[in-house]
């Protein structure tokens, strides 16, 4: 672990830190992250407008940048838990219980996973 990050550390002190660790500006993360300089500010000064914040794929995208701070710790300075990969076991054990359901279940099966996902996007 980083001996300047803190265990409350927020998204504005990561991007901070980023900053200083890289050498870089607010406009060049924006870049980064194919993003606008006025949403990396607004992350900056804690500003989140009529949003939830950051959304995963610009989380995502920020830790991708920017490998020396993982994905896990982009999101949880986010105030978030990181989406988890889906082994192809896992994925084939979901695609057999789905093939099992009628097409109403799918949909409404399809429907819930879209809500859950929605909440970790931001």
């Amino acid at each position: 672990m980083d001996p300047e990050k803190t265990a409350g550390e927020d998204l504005a002190q990561l991007i901070k830190r980023l900053k200083d660790t890289y050498g870089v500006n607010e406009s060049q993360i924006a870049r980064a992250i194919s993003s606008s300089p006025a949403t990396v500010n607004a992350w900056v000064h804690r500003k989140r407008g009529t949003g939830r914040g950051p959304s995963a794929e610009k989380l995502r995208a920020l830790a991708a940048a920017y490998p020396k701070f993982s994905e896990a710790e982009v999101f949880a300075a986010a105030g978030r838990r990181a989406p988890g990969e889906l082994s192809p076991e896992a994925s084939e054990r979901i695609m057999k219980l789905i093939e099992k359901l009628t097409p109403e279940q799918q949909d409404l099966a399809e429907a819930t996973l879209r809500a859950w996902a929605a909440t970790n996007s931001g």
